[in-house]
């Protein structure tokens, strides 16, 4: 698929090319390969550049490091940490006359890799797509640029805004944290939709999130291009009055059978000021055994489409599975390691992570297909089929890897790597 060349092709090396010992390309692989290895930090290179299997996975001509320039670098294949933060540290205006960190990066371009991956990841165009919107928490420790306490989450951190489409990645915009949840959506959105409609003109797009982007101009930018949405509604008096009925009959069958019991309701709705037209709203009224539980959401979608308790169950409940692929992200793969100074460094850092999510979902739908592994995640995947011990002996020629008879994943491992050999060619979009 190219992941990796495709995203060194996002970074400008104004470096001299005769005093370059480790070209773009090795130093962005080695940075991915580390976080999707589970090595989140910087300095964790100042070990991994004596290994020899992780030079392999680079590139390295000469794994062993015995050609390197300086007498003090032999054995050292790979690039170190003061090397590798050039790559998130350049200025956006550096040239061949910086003084040390000469690699610039278009964060534009970054942005949109993201995009052609999902696209070239479905061969046939899809009938519709349903695009997850979602703002997490980021934490901080420092003083970064753009920190700020967020009183939702009750600490200081970042807003960063994530859009999936099931498993696919196609944003991570880092954000200060002084902002609504829903910021610069409509911006992200119109984005993806003029490039998804350029390649898919038929495909029919939904919207889903949760009521931090139940905002008008959000709505009605969907309504007036012709894109679908399903948005939670947060609950006031009003709407709670709609389903009083539902929720004194839910109440009766969950005292009668000491079960939970749900009803749903759908009407039409408005609120006194900041919608400029009706809407429809599905309520789900909910008894547990500790009391009511309502929730709310408003779509564009149709009752042909999906009747009340469809809509609710089938199609907006099915978000929290993108909530997953967010602590895939910040828990296996160190997204919220966002511990420099500036923001641009921060998003780099964020894309680096992405990258590497990008790189083992293409390996868990490809080639996981049809093992044990299918629907493992990254950190499973990680201790399963890539960390595996063996042992490694380097000769002139060849690097032997051999591998115990005793390893409990043989099957799986020798079947994920007949489905990547007999995987088509990716049609690479321009």
């Amino acid at each position: 698929m190219g992941i990796i060349g495709r995203f060194a092709g996002c970074f400008t090396d104004h470096r001299d090319p005769e005093l370059i010992e480790h070209a773009v390309d090795h130093l962005i692989a080695q940075r991915v390969f580390g976080l999707a290895l589970g090595y989140e930090d910087l300095n964790d290179h100042d070990q991994l550049r004596h290994d020899p299997l992780m030079a392999v996975l680079v590139g390295k001509r000469d794994p062993t490091g015995q050609d390197r320039l300086r007498q003090r670098d032999r054995g050292k294949a790979l690039a170190g940490k003061s090397t590798l933060n050039r790559l998130e540290l350049s200025p956006p205006r550096a040239d061949e006359n910086s003084r040390y960190k000469k690699i610039t990066a278009d964060l534009g371009q970054m942005e949109s890799l993201l995009t052609d991956f999902f696209i070239e990841a479905h061969p046939t165009p899809p009938k519709r797509i349903i695009l997850d919107f979602d703002a997490t928490d980021d934490p901080v420790h420092g003083d970064q640029l753009g920190r700020f306490f967020q009183g939702y989450y009750k600490e200081y951190c970042y807003l960063p805004l994530y859009v999936f489409c099931g498993e696919h990645l196609l944003c991570a915009q880092l954000r200060p944290a002084d902002q609504d949840g829903a910021a610069g959506s409509i911006e992200k959105l119109a984005g993806l939709v003029e490039r998804i409609r350029r390649q898919w003109p038929d495909v029919q797009i939904v919207v889903r999130g949760d009521s931090g982007f139940c905002r008008e101009n959000l709505m009605r930018w969907c309504e007036d291009h012709g894109v679908d949405y399903i948005l939670g509604l947060a609950k006031n008096s009003r709407l709670r009055w709609e389903i009083d009925l539902e929720l004194e009959l839910a109440k009766a069958e969950s005292e009668a059978t000491g079960e939970p019991a749900r009803r749903f309701k759908d009407f039409t709705y408005r609120t006194l000021k900041s919608w400029s037209r009706e809407r429809r709203v599905v309520g789900k009224a909910e008894h547990l055994v500790k009391g009511p539980n309502s929730r709310f959401v408003v779509t564009s979608l149709s009752k042909e489409e999906y009747d009340a308790r469809s809509l609710y169950e089938d199609l907006y409940c099915a978000r929290g599975e993108m909530e997953n692929r967010i602590k895939e992200q910040q828990l296996m793969l160190f997204a919220d390691r966002t511990s420099a100074d500036d923001m641009r460094a921060n998003q780099i850092r964020l894309y680096f992570s992405s990258i590497a999510y990008v790189l083992l979902s293409a390996m868990r739908r490809i080639g996981l297909a049809d093992t044990s592994f299918e629907r493992a995640q990254c950190s499973t995947i990680r201790l399963k089929l890539l960390k595996i011990g063996a042992l490694v002996r380097i000769t002139v020629r060849k690097i032997w890897i051999s591998f115990s008879r005793s390893y409990p994943y043989r099957e799986e491992f020798l079947k994920v790597l007949a489905n990547i050999r007999g995987a088509p060619p990716v049609v690479l979009r321009c």
